[in-house]
């Protein structure tokens, strides 16, 4: 399945929110990972200015945002329901870290799936655990519990998107030399190094070695390598320079 239909399957239900700023930071955080369709639980202030603020830009998310009388309207439609709860309970569900239990969201993202989050005072309602398949815990410092809804509605849609196989972070693409490219910049490292002595010990192999493990570590791109040759073509002009200065001294004396 393709992963940003994946992702365009996602709900994320909010219950009973009491600060409106909370459903702004809320929908900044899905946006930035790529959701989009929130839902809200009779929120107690909603649309509200200081929701708009803390959107940052993500308003798109706030004007398509769906705001529900209760949770079945919220859950119509939806296969499989993740509820978020920090407090211990007795419940049936199964209990399980975000990282292990996205993927299973994910898999069931070929229709439509949410993650529930309740109110910020005291979670998630046992009536509403009740209607979930699984609960996720994100595991926080035991000693200090207390996460921010927008802060967990974060975390939980990082772990959805990497689930989603789209954790790419944009580095750039390394393009690696080629070997004879590599070779050549080796000879020349070894001719300049005896040239100005310092491969004059009595295992020059050895250390030649050891700094061939060095640059395999840095995956040199072939402007690098060019680099690196120019440093050591100038470094050879420049020890030349020197002897030859010093002939020049010695035979003035």
């Amino acid at each position: 399945m393709d992963n940003f239909d994946a992702l365009n399957n996602v709900r994320v239900i909010l219950s009973h929110t009491t600060h409106p700023g909370n459903i702004g930071a809320a929908a900044r955080a899905m946006k930035t990972m790529g959701l989009s369709h929130l839902y809200l639980i009779n929120p107690r202030y909603f649309p509200d200015a200081q929701a708009t603020a803390m959107a940052a830009g993500a308003d798109d998310v706030l004007t398509n945002a769906v705001v529900c009388a209760s949770l079945d309207e919220a859950l119509q439609g939806v296969v499989m329901v993740a509820g978020m709860s920090a407090r211990v309970r007795d419940i049936s569900q199964e209990v399980m870290a975000p990282r292990e239990a996205m993927p299973l969201v994910i898999q069931q993202a070929r229709q439509p799936v949410a993650l529930l989050f309740g109110t910020e005072m005291s979670g998630l309602t046992n009536e509403e655990l009740a209607r979930c398949q699984l609960m996720v815990r994100i595991p926080v410092n035991p000693d200090y519990t207390s996460l921010n809804l927008a802060a967990a509605v974060q975390l939980i849609s990082y772990e959805l998107r990497l689930a989603a196989g789209q954790g790419d972070c944009g580095a750039p693409e390394v393009t690696p030399a080629s070997a004879e490219h590599v070779e050549g910049f080796f000879r020349q490292l070894e001719e300049t190094l005896t040239e100005i002595e310092f491969l004059n010990g009595k295992h020059p192999t050895k250390l030649m070695h050891k700094l061939r493990r060095l640059y395999a570590r840095a995956r040199l791109e072939p402007e690098e390598i060019n680099i690196l040759r120019g440093i050591l073509t100038l470094t050879t002009q420049y020890h030349g320079k020197l002897k030859q200065e010093v002939k020049i001294n010695v035979q003035g004396n």
